[in-house]
């Protein structure tokens, strides 16, 4: 399986996703996409197997991932503080893999109906719907 990993600002959030979905899947291949340098370091530095920043590469890489995870904003048109472009937020939409999308409720995006929950909840949460994925 491979897995996109994308985040931007100071890729907090994906360094952390990277970091448990290769401490509990050694065979997942864990492509980390950062929309700065900074997200990009942070999950190279977490474990991921290989990484690139900025608009290109994220195009490139969701058309042959199974699995893309991220915050809610990667879909979005000039989330992420402007860090998603339109040409990223389609690339993603219209990947062919499923989307584990991490309901963040920053930069004017609020997800109704979705409670604030820590980062590691959430994280975990990625974990279980991973399994689903696997079995």
């Amino acid at each position: 399986m491979r897995a996109v990993v994308i985040d931007g600002q100071g890729g907090g959030l994906g360094r952390q996703v990277v970091a448990a979905v290769k401490g509990k899947y050694k065979d997942i291949e864990v492509v980390a996409i950062g929309t700065n340098a900074t997200a990009t370091q942070a999950m190279l530095k977490a474990g991921a197997d290989v990484a690139a920043t900025g608009e290109n590469p994220l195009i490139v890489n969701v058309r042959n991932a199974d699995v893309i995870i991220g915050p809610v904003g990667i879909v979005i048109a000039d989330s992420l503080f402007g860090e998603i472009t339109p040409k990223m937020a389609k690339a993603v939409g219209q990947s062919r893999a499923r989307r584990l999308l991490i309901p963040v409720n920053l930069c004017s995006n609020i997800v109704i109906g979705v409670t604030n929950l820590s980062i590691s909840v959430m994280v975990n949460g990625v974990l279980e719907e991973l399994d689903k994925l696997l079995s």
